[in-house]
């Protein structure tokens, strides 16, 4: 009932309430609104993710086009592609780098190797190859090109220019990790570039007695790897007398003869 003020009594709904359109109907529609709401956000995420997975693996625009290849001038690009096993069209998040890296250096010739991705489609593969520092003659003929361990790296016919040779003998992987030619190279890679460019051969029957031969034919008893920077200086000295022989091997005891 209305009293004489108007107010509503108890127990009466008032004409809105009966409509439905009371406090607790909008509450509940803001509730179902924000419900709406969520779930629209919440698909839309699912949407952008579900996208996103499909362009990076499954979309050819970020599959690989190509590949670079630098580094290399002892194993053909052709050879460092075969090797990796990647394999074009695939997508590049799905490239192993690991894998392939690990793959390539299989390769005798290759000393290191760092494979990576090149956004959208490209693969880069930068090759540190072994570099050859001596001439030996190859086991059945010919000559063998071998780097600072004595790991062949390839195989010519004729003598090539501007490698000091070792002469020794052994068959094709005898000479890996030796001693004496790890001694020689050694010492070789400490001479100073002046004298290291006049080496013609280098001997060694024992990491302690290493001996180069120089051109105009000129012999220098180096000795073991120890005490290079001393032994190039003295030696620079001994060598303005112009003899034949010299040797630094026992710098107590230098002589040139």
């Amino acid at each position: 009932m209305t009293g004489p003020s108007g107010i509503i009594g108890d127990g009466v709904a008032s004409p809105d309430e009966a409509a439905g359109n009371g406090p607790a109907s909008g509450a509940k529609a803001g509730h179902r609104r924000r419900g709406w709401r969520a779930a629209f956000f919440a698909l839309a995420a699912v949407g952008v993710v579900g996208a996103a997975v499909w362009v990076l693996y499954g979309s050819p625009l970020l599959a690989v086009r190509s590949v670079t290849v630098s580094g290399t001038r002892l194993v053909p690009r052709s050879e460092i592609l075969a090797v990796s096993g990647v394999v074009p069209g695939t997508p590049l998040i799905r490239v192993n780098t690991a894998r392939a890296a690990a793959r390539i250096e299989q390769i005798t010739q290759v000393r290191s190797v760092q494979v990576t991705r090149s956004w959208p489609n490209r693969l880069v593969i930068v090759v540190r190859e072994r570099t050859p520092v001596l001439v030996l003659p190859a086991y059945g003929g010919g000559y063998d090109l071998a780097d600072a361990h004595g790991v062949v790296l390839r195989r010519v016919a004729r003598r090539p220019k501007g490698l000091p040779f070792y002469p020794t003998v052994a068959p094709e992987g005898a000479l890996r990790g030796n001693p004496d030619l790890t001694a020689a190279t050694a010492v070789l890679g400490e001479l100073p570039a002046q004298l290291r460019h006049s080496v013609v051969s280098v001997t060694a029957p024992h990491p302690d007695q290493v001996t180069l031969r120089l051109a105009g034919g000129v012999t220098v008893l180096w000795g073991d790897t120890g005490r290079a920077g001393i032994k190039a200086r003295e030696l620079a000295v001994l060598m303005r007398s112009h003899l034949r022989y010299y040797d630094v091997s026992a710098l107590e005891s230098v002589a040139a003869r």
